[in-house]
């Protein structure tokens, strides 16, 4: 059977049109698959609205939720006469469920942002406790004891008569005895291991720093027995006179009446000495 010219002209442009689609498909299709997708816009809901249903997911401890309600507020509404609110409910949400990284940064978003506030107290006192929150045994890093302290100091500074102020002086107590507890540790590390200057070094810091604390006893003891290893005596005999003058009936002043007399020593104040000094300026 013979093909004519011209039917095979026309069966050549037809498949020429089929190729062209499938390009034109092909095309399409590859736009598609390497073209950003569609961003999807947010709804914009009214202020109040989100304001309010933050507030009830608060009264229902539905704090995830609440916080995430609350960045749509920020997010929608910058300005709205609801930020404040909004971020100040953002710092005790993410502290009530234990985010305390996120609520120091929203603290400090909310104090940098609002310095005047009459809400300020409340916030450092937040913070402060957000950091108190996190702090680890004496063989740990102690940097958040430090935290706690810088933040609830500013507190009792700027607002002494601010209701949260007796708290926060009260855990300024409880992390100054472990920034002591951590210099004990160490330095009882230094003097088991005959690092006596060492040792005493760190003793030295809880006597001169941290006088309040529970470790001030323990802290002249072991200087009585650093400085009789080092054979200073009369640094000894003035850490022991100290401690049995501010507590005559410790035991650790037992213990170091004790350790002098085995050298035939008694506890003396012994002028030229820090401790002295310490005790003249006191």
């Amino acid at each position: 059977m013979l093909v004519t010219t011209n039917a095979l002209a026309g069966f050549t442009n037809r498949a020429l049109r089929v190729a062209t689609v499938g390009l034109l498909v092909v095309t399409l299709a590859a736009c598609n698959l390497f073209s950003p997708p569609k961003i999807k816009e947010e709804t914009i809901v009214p202020p109040q609205s989100l304001y309010q249903a933050a507030l009830n997911d608060m009264d229902a401890q539905r704090y995830q939720t609440a916080i995430k309600t609350l960045e749509k507020l920020d997010r929608q509404h910058p300005y709205s006469d609801y930020t404040e609110k909004s971020k100040l409910m953002q710092v005790y949400a993410n502290y009530r469920i234990g985010k305390f990284e996120e609520a120091t940064l929203a603290a400090d978003r909310y104090l940098a942002l609002y310095p005047s506030s009459k809400e300020v107290p409340y916030v450092l006192w937040l913070k402060g406790t957000a950091a108190f929150a996190q702090i680890k045994d004496i063989t740990r890093d102690q940097q958040l004891s430090q935290d706690a302290i810088d933040t609830y100091g500013l507190l009792i500074s700027n607002y002494p008569k601010s209701e949260y102020a007796k708290d926060a002086q009260d855990k300024i107590k409880i992390a100054v005895d472990q920034l002591a507890g951590k210099e004990m540790s160490v330095g009882r590390y230094y003097l088991g291991n005959g690092q006596y200057l060492a040792g005493i070094n760190r003793f030295r810091v809880v006597v001169e720093k941290y006088q309040t604390s529970t470790h001030i006893e323990e802290a002249l003891y072991r200087l009585t027995e650093g400085y009789l290893s080092l054979g200073l005596i009369g640094e000894a005999q003035t850490a022991a006179e100290v401690l049995g003058h501010n507590y005559p009936a410790s035991e650790w002043y037992k213990r170091a009446y004790d350790l002098l007399g085995k050298q035939g020593l008694q506890p003396q104040m012994v002028a030229g000495n820090w401790i002295a000094d310490t005790q003249k300026k006191s």
